[in-house]
């Protein structure tokens, strides 16, 4: 649903709307699948290669598990992924070419977005790098358990993506505004008011 309460609509097929939603879509699913395939190795490894005591064993369950439901669920299928999909339908009725060009940084809210919007997405870069950074200095196999876990959380949020996106192309309402900027009021309105 917008602001408004209206049903967000896929649009009418357009190359530059189809390019917009395809690009948008499809790029973030390429990040979170370029993410997956680094981290499966490691957590693979972990498993394959070490012999995992009853506490890491226990660790690595917790762990999965914890991160299904609240990146997996939470974080991507109740936010991340629909919001994904909001933006490109958005992006798609009103496109621009540079919005278009950068589509999956658009849909994933790095730019043209709400102040608050903004500072949620580049706080989850920023959030994530300094994880990775501090992960690499954890030694096998627990680097494995908690990647393991992310790569749950991963592969449930570009699966969460993919049905947004499909319910979508079918007609159905992704049920999430697409958290754009407010809209500047002209200095105009803003003298007489």
């Amino acid at each position: 649903m917008t602001s408004a309460g209206l049903p967000l609509e896929l649009p009418a097929p357009r190359p530059l709307r189809w390019v917009a939603i395809v690009w948008g879509v499809g790029g973030v699913l390429a990040l979170l699948g370029q993410a997956i395939a680094r981290l499966a190795p490691l957590a693979r490894d972990a498993i394959e290669r070490h012999t995992l005591s009853d506490a890491q064993l226990v660790a690595l369950v917790t762990w999965v598990l914890f991160s299904a439901y609240t990146e997996g669920y939470k974080g991507f299928h109740k936010r991340f992924s629909p919001r994904v999909v909001a933006r490109a339908l958005h992006l798609a009725r009103h496109p621009r070419a540079l919005h278009v060009a950068l589509a999956p940084a658009f849909c994933m809210s790095w730019f043209h977005a709400s102040r608050r919007g903004l500072a949620v997405a580049w706080g989850i870069v920023f959030m994530v790098a300094g994880f990775v950074l501090l992960l690499r200095r954890v030694p096998q196999p627990w680097r494995g358990i908690v990647d393991a876990g992310v790569v749950v959380g991963l592969a449930l949020g570009a699966l969460s993506v993919l049905y947004w996106a499909l319910c979508a192309a079918r007609g159905a309402p992704v049920g999430i505004d697409p958290d754009l900027p407010a809209p500047r009021r002209s200095t105009d309105a803003a003298a007489g008011a």
